[in-house]
């Protein structure tokens, strides 16, 4: 949990902390908190379309938006879904986990594409004290090169079989690229994350990210956290990539 006074439950509660976003003269907190997963049905915590896997279509591309935003689909989408994660959110982990081969699917049938918010929050809970901000400086590395499954993979790693639990140890920058090239990042990427190429550009692409989540949550920030058209969406209910791609 992001708050290291809290006391550990198994049941799934809300875990606050405070962000500081750096100014001239102000310094807006914002408080943090996981989204809740409540899986009220049964079975509503089971994979959708397991089996399916990251994208796999090679017409998916990657690219960067100038604030930061990593927007994957293919070309000529109209409707994209915002999705604002940290990459040491267990709770987004469990989204991806649980919906990440559904949002794959949708994807390489062209439904939606999805604009990718990274945040860093949890920095201090990592055991680097850095781990949020160098994997999102990573996933900018690949997604420069443009290549969409290539992007899908490392992305569906970094969130389920390789996520770092909170105040553990966590994946050093060389892990990251040889991950990256496990999965076939470009020669290019793969230096960008082992040199650590990047590392300031990708702190304050999470500062706009983090301003812009705030601004749309009333000050009260939440991760995962996902947004169509403005509107957020209910990712408790299990229907909502379904819903999004009709």
């Amino acid at each position: 949990m992001s708050n290291p006074t809290s006391k550990h439950t198994p049941q799934p509660v809300s875990s606050k902390t405070t962000y500081a976003l750096g100014g001239l003269a102000v310094v807006v907190v914002a408080v943090i908190v996981f989204a809740v997963f409540q899986w009220n049905r049964g079975g509503g915590d089971e994979i959708r379309n397991d089996g399916y896997g990251p994208v796999r279509d090679a017409a998916v591309s990657v690219a960067m938006d100038s604030d930061g935003g990593i927007v994957l689909g293919k070309p000529g989408i109209t409707k994209t879904i915002d999705i604002y994660e940290d990459p040491l959110c267990p709770a987004c982990g469990q989204m991806e986990r649980i919906y990440g081969q559904e949002i794959a699917q949708q994807l390489d049938e062209g439904k939606f594409a999805v604009r990718y918010r990274m945040v860093n929050f949890l920095d201090p809970q990592s055991g680097s004290k850095d781990y949020s901000t160098r994997a999102i400086a990573a996933f900018e590395c690949v997604a420069q090169a443009g290549n969409g499954p290539v992007f899908a993979k490392f992305h569906d790693q970094l969130f389920t079989a390789k996520q770092p639990e909170e105040r553990g140890s966590d994946l050093d920058n060389q892990q990251l690229a040889a991950l990256a090239k496990e999965f076939g990042a470009s020669d290019e990427a793969v230096s960008c994350i082992t040199k650590a190429d990047g590392i300031d550009t990708a702190r304050n692409h999470a500062e706009a990210a983090m301003k812009s989540l705030t601004a749309a949550l009333g000050d009260r920030a939440a991760t995962p956290s996902v947004f169509i058209d403005g509107k957020k969406v209910d990712v408790n209910d299990e229907n909502w990539v379904a819903n999004a791609a009709g």
